[in-house]
């Protein structure tokens, strides 16, 4: 290992001594992308980036989950640093030299990322275990993108023994200045959950709607009566956000369909109005296809839960992350962010703290990048060092320290 990670230079150098296996880490998980809780390739990848480390590793049963455990040289607190493996069902449409070599699969969300920052801080750290009292827990995760992943490496008991005293997890965002990191106390991300109404009435000739019951018109009706209920009964200071993205329905033009398929997303900010709103929609749907003699069947599909940080250990974080890389740094959010992310599972089950880092391309507008989930999506990959000391300081700060009170 280079003396750099050894010496008692800050974690930045360190990290920065480290950026071309970060790097190339990260463009070879890049190349292959898996999606969902099977990521094996991605798994071998950093099985190998970790060989020879003083790591004990535990896996899932459910997926291809695993905790690496780095066991300080003195007892102490337990830390998690959690990144996850897994991309997206999406092509992608960039001119990177190490772009997606497989078809409708793209790392549109900066997993590749996450997971070769903390493969990289993980080898920062262990090369530092003298120094160490406690415990680190590296949590490489698959399935972020809608497979609950960090709920079935909790219910395989992947963080039970040993558990963790607080959790932490970084997410890049283009849609930021490089190695700026933000979070915020609170709710920081939104819930996330999918609703399906299917509107039946009764079929009949285009030309003769007096003869059918005819479900478009009460379909198109509810569309417009779910904006109105979540102005009018949702608090606007504790938001909700109810999106229809499909209606489906008929055959030709000359038929009138017997159903129409609606489908749609709910974001909340709290578990108050998320229960709220999930009721609205029953009741907005069934009673007006009711009162034009037709059935309403809703079904909801629950999703993420509201992520919530630990206001101390967003405080602890913020304090590491400035003492390391300055006081610009760190930033608090205002607002929640109303995007989901499975981390949320963590965060119910212990303290701690999600946290955004810019990875804006060089030379461009963060206001104006593509963000995650575009397929065009890229990142700054000289900001990755900055997230893997990200991950350095924290842990250290917390083993040191606790959170505070």
């Amino acid at each position: 290992m280079p003396d750099t990670l050894t010496s008692s230079s800050s974690w930045f150098a360190a990290a920065e001594a480290l950026q071309p296996e970060t790097i190339a880490l990260r463009r070879a998980i890049h190349e292959e992308p898996e999606i969902g809780l099977d990521t094996p390739k991605t798994l071998a990848k950093v099985k190998a980036a970790l060989a020879g480390l003083p790591l004990r590793l535990k896996e899932g049963r459910s997926c291809t989950g695993m905790v690496a455990i780095l066991e300080g040289a003195r007892p102490g607190r337990t830390v998690l640093l959690r990144g996850d493996m897994d991309a997206l069902p999406m092509p992608e449409d960039t001119s990177l030299d190490f772009r997606s070599k497989i078809q409708g699969a793209m790392h549109a969300c900066g997993h590749d990322a996450h997971t070769s920052m903390l493969v990289s801080a993980a080898k920062i750290l262990c090369a530092r275990r003298d120094q160490i009292a406690g415990r680190i827990l590296f949590m490489f995760q698959p399935g972020e993108e809608g497979y609950h992943g960090a709920r079935f490496m909790l219910e395989d008991g992947l963080l039970d023994d040993p558990a963790p005293d607080a959790c932490f997890a970084l997410h890049i965002t283009p849609n930021a200045p490089p190695g700026v990191v933000s979070a915020k106390a609170g709710t920081m991300m939104a819930s996330a959950d999918k609703f399906g109404i299917t509107v039946t009435g009764k079929g009949g000739h285009a030309s003769m709607p007096h003869l059918a019951t005819d479900p478009m018109p009460v379909a198109c009706e509810i569309v417009t009566a779910l904006n109105a209920f979540v102005t009018r009964r949702i608090d606007a200071f504790d938001p909700a956000i109810v999106t229809v993205a499909q209606i489906n329905a008929g055959t030709t033009d000359n038929v009138i369909a017997e159903n129409v398929r609606i489908k749609g997303t709910i974001r909340a900010v709290s578990e108050q109005t998320r229960k709220a709103v999930h009721e609205g929609i029953k009741r907005v749907a069934q009673n007006i296809a009711r009162a034009h003699l037709c059935e309403a069947d809703v079904e909801i599909e629950p999703g993420f839960p509201v992520t919530v940080n630990d206001r101390p250990a967003v405080t602890m974080a913020g304090v590491a992350i400035r003492n390391e890389l300055g006081q610009g740094a760190w930033r608090l959010q205002n607002t929640p962010v109303m995007g989901a992310e499975d981390f949320s599972y963590v965060l119910q089950r212990f303290p701690g703290a999600m946290m955004f880092i810019g990875v804006c391309p060089e030379g461009e507008d963060f206001r104006a990048a593509c963000p995650c989930h575009s397929n065009k999506m890229m990142l700054n990959e000289a900001a990755m060092a900055h997230g893997v000391a990200v991950h350095c300081a924290i842990a250290e700060h917390f083993l040191a320290n606790g959170l505070p009170a």
